[in-house]
């Protein structure tokens, strides 16, 4: 299963600057608003240091990470959800992606004009907020109207969906998304044909200058402040220095975060974000031919696991032989985990764990 995550902001806010960085893959960056015309897509492995200490021991003929697909969507601007700035087109894009990553500029640059004429995150997250929340309004306006012979006519499906609806109208009505109105598991279910974009897990990248890397501005402090009052992450990434990064071999990349007083790079501190806002956890399969790493969610028993390896693993499965990382870091090999006890054999109702090693048997 892949992970795919829409990058948002306003224009000028360091956006393609940072899908740049983060997946080498070239988007246009101007100093003007909507130099990005088409969502531009990267596809990016997700760093693991995991994947290189499991090689050491079984000595792979290759390793495959997981990887996440950044989509790097235009600048919006204030009446996007009215077609403003080309918006309509661009807030299509985000409805396909599993996530929203909203771009927001926390440093001063003479040289980089700032749409709204100067530098205030708040103003412009509530900018980029409220056109969302239109564009979702939109929709579900549209989707009660649509409804409304259906319910007329006593049909079930459309009378429990239009309950749910008029619940979202309402809550968009009150400027607040749809992922903050609380709906059971049957509810959500309903309006899942919607694609709403308020309903996604979304976090705040704030983009700083080289001043704030170690200690927080008051821009970046407010945004922060701003995102734990409605339950929702901010991590802080300089888009500049990752661009620098971006250049660099693996050694280099050590020395450069250890010479800024960073622990991670940009594109590792995204994707934990991702991966703990979405809930998914890593787990691994080992062999002499490869060594790889696959992304499922928290929560998923075994034969799930091995389905999104093919789907016949899930169909067919018989039982997996699961060990874990930490133990193989331990104890240093496979015969030794095997003598420790450590090596088990597990059935269906196996609750996979992050950092499992696995090999499934499977029968179709």
């Amino acid at each position: 299963m892949g992970l795919n995550c829409g990058i948002v902001g306003l224009p000028n806010v360091g956006k393609s600057t940072l899908f740049n960085a983060l997946t080498n893959a070239g988007a246009e960056s101007a100093n003007y608003p909507f130099c990005t015309i088409e969502p531009n897509k990267g596809i990016v492995t997700v760093p693991d240091q995991r994947l290189q200490e499991i090689s050491a021991r079984i000595k792979p003929k290759e390793l495959i990470p997981t990887a996440i697909e950044f989509v790097d969507i235009a600048g919006l601007v204030k009446g996007a959800s009215k077609g403003e700035g080309l918006g309509n087109q661009f807030l299509g894009n985000i409805k396909s992606t599993d996530a929203v990553v909203h771009v927001v500029r926390c440093f001063e640059d003479s040289d980089v004009v700032h749409v709204d004429g100067n530098v205030d995150p708040i103003r412009d997250i509530e900018t980029i907020k409220t056109e969302l929340m239109l564009a979702d309004l939109e929709s579900v306006d549209r989707k009660i109207e649509k409804n409304q012979r259906l319910v007329k006519g006593q049909d079930k499906h459309a009378q429990a969906q239009q309950e749910v609806l008029l619940l979202l109208k309402a809550h968009l009505e009150d400027f607040k998304m749809a992922r903050s109105l609380e709906l059971s598991k049957e509810q959500k279910a309903l309006i899942r044909e919607l694609f709403l974009i308020t309903i996604k897990p979304y976090f705040y990248v704030c983009n700083v200058d080289e001043a704030q890397v170690q200690e927080d501005g008051p821009a970046v402090k407010a945004v922060k402040e701003y995102a734990q009052k409605e339950g929702a992450q901010a991590i802080k990434i300089c888009g500049k220095l990752e661009s620098e990064m971006a250049e660099l071999g693996p050694e280099e990349k050590k020395e450069f975060l250890s010479d800024y007083g960073l622990e991670l790079p940009g594109l590792e501190l995204m994707a934990r974000t991702a991966y703990d806002l979405l809930d998914l956890i890593t787990y691994f399969t080992a062999g002499e031919k490869e060594v790889r790493a696959w992304t499922i969610h928290k929560g998923d028993l075994a034969p799930q696991a091995a389905g999104v390896i093919h789907s016949d693993f899930e169909k067919g499965f018989i039982k997996a032989e699961v060990y874990h990382y930490n133990d193989l870091v331990k104890h240093g090999t496979v015969a030794k985990l095997k003598e420790a006890g450590l090596y088990r054999l597990e059935g269906k109702d196996y609750l996979v764990k992050d950092g499992d090693v696995m090999l499934f048997k499977f029968n179709v």
